[in-house]
Order: structure tokens, then sequence, then C-alpha cells
């Protein structure tokens, strides 16, 4: 049987929250597939996710066989700074802050290299996102909220690579998270949200070109479907989105957060040694439609 092996494999999932996007869903396939996870979360969410995990609040179903889900460490990760001479006073006084180290990109690198040494890690998946304005037209967005999200949903990937690729094991994977709203209007995805996916989606293709000339990793990034997670709930429509979607899509069957983990896992692995720079739809092909269904449509 040909099946996904990521066993004696270290694999860092940033931007998990909770039990309800993406990057939990990836970081769950990652570890049935064999790989040891290590997590990052916003720091002020940090002790909510951590209390909850060592509850029992987070529990999931593995499968037969399969042990609990658990971390090898969670991180605190702010990726809107780089190192910590770049975090404003405010935040660094801000008591959900305090007591928490270097949560900067540097710092999880530095973190990374102390805790599991150099040319350990294998897999990165950058499931970041935050646009602070997202619920603005674009053309109603301020320069600071357009900038803010281009730099939490897009740069905070350039980062991860600039950083972390260095002390990866050659051969690796970085993986990012994007959306179709890169490519099309979506409306109602406002705030500079679709410009930073727009990049995010440029970057991965240079940076693949770049990380592999250099240290030989790979770089892609998922476009995903909508989907009802706790963030994505700020965008205000994201029911109507699912809805629309599951009209007019090839495949109307719902989109889940397992479809997307268990794309990550087979792209994180050996089995896609050959795929890099490339854009990969989970959309149930969505991506692939020009106009929307009639209604009396028949097939």
């Amino acid at each position: 049987m040909l099946g996904i092996d990521l066993r004696g494999k270290l694999a860092l999932v940033a931007g998990v929250a909770d039990d309800q996007g993406f990057g939990w869903a990836i970081a769950k396939a990652l570890k049935k597939a064999g790989a040891k996870v290590i997590i990052t979360t916003w720091p002020p969410a940090l002790n909510i996710l951590t209390m909850s995990l060592e509850r029992g609040k987070l529990d999931t179903d593995m499968g037969p066989g399969e042990e609990k889900l658990s971390f090898e460490k969670i991180y605190p990760l702010d990726a809107m700074y780089d190192q910590m001479q770049d975090v404003p006073e405010d935040v660094k006084n801000n008591k959900r802050y305090q007591n928490l180290g270097d949560f900067t990109i540097r710092g999880l690198r530095d973190s990374i290299e102390k805790d599991f040494g150099l040319n350990k890690l294998n897999i990165v998946v950058h499931s970041l996102a935050n646009g602070p304005e997202v619920q603005n037209a674009l053309i109603e967005t301020s320069r600071a909220g357009y900038l803010a999200a281009n730099s939490a949903s897009a740069y905070s990937f350039v980062s991860l690579v600039k950083h972390i690729g260095p002390i990866m094991h050659k051969g690796g994977s970085f993986l990012a998270l994007s959306y179709l709203a890169a490519e099309k209007v979506i409306p109602g995805y406002g705030g500079g949200m679709s410009s930073a996916k727009a990049a995010l989606e440029s970057d991965v293709k240079v940076l693949s070109f770049e990380a592999g000339r250099r240290f030989q990793h790979r770089v892609n990034v998922i476009s995903a479907g909508p989907l009802a997670s706790r963030a994505a709930k700020a965008i205000g429509m994201i029911e109507n989105m699912i809805v629309y979607c599951e009209k007019n899509a090839p495949l109307q069957d719902h989109l889940t957060a397992e479809d997307v983990g268990q794309t990550a896992a087979f792209l994180s692995s050996d089995m896609a040694k050959g795929i890099t720079g490339s854009v990969i739809y989970v959309d149930k092909g969505m991506h692939a439609m020009g106009m929307a269904v009639p209604e009396d449509y028949t097939s």
C-alpha cells in the first residue's frame, strides 16, 4: 500500500489557536502520518490553548490504534515582528506578552535550534493571517490597515523562510495557506487581505527558486476553499461564501479542514518531492468556475 510516511520528521505548524481551523487539521494530519509536531500560537491565546489541551477540552479522535494528539512544544509567536528590537514598548509591556521570552520570528528560530538542534526540522507550515480592517472595502482601507494585513499574512512567510530555512534539514518543505481572493474578486473580503494573498502566492514562486537553490527546500501554497473557523468568522460573511461554493463548485460535498490537512501532509512528504513553486487548490474545484451555475441547470 502506498501511504504518506512522515516518521522521523519534525514539523512546525505556525498559527494554531484552537481545534477549528486549517492549522489544527494540518497538525493532526502530520501527526497521523508519523511526524513529531511543534506548534506556535499568538501570545494572547497561549494560556487558553495550553489550558484547554491540559484539561482535555481539545482531545481529538486520531483513529484506531493512533496515539493521542500531542505536541512536542508550543511556542508563542507574534509574526508581525522579526526580532525583539522591532517590538513596540506598549506590546512588550502588555500583560499578555510578559514573561513569554522572545516571541518574534527570530526568537522562534533560536528556540527551535536550542530545543531540537540544527538540521532537525523538516517541515514548516504557515497558517498565519490577519487583517485588522478585513470588513472594510479595499477602497475604504487605511494605509496602516493595508500594510498590517500584508505584514501579518504575507511577509511573515518570507520571514519564516529567511530565518528558519538555514537551520532546517536540507530538502525540507515550506507550505503556506491562501484563498481564491488572491486572483478573483470576493466581495466582502477586504482590508487588503486579497492583496496579501496575491502577494503570498507570488512570494511562494520566488521563494521556491531562492530556497530551492540555497537549501534544496520546497515551497508551495494551498489555496483552500472557505471554512467556518473561528478566525474566518471575523470576515462576517463566511457562511455566504460557503453556500455559494457548495452551489457552484464542480464537487458539491462540504469542504472540511481534514481535506486541507491531508493535502498538506502529502505536500510535506517525499511523495511530493518533485512539487515546488505550486498553488494547489483544495476547494472542490471552485477555482475552475467562470460563472455561477444557473438555478435551472441539470447535469
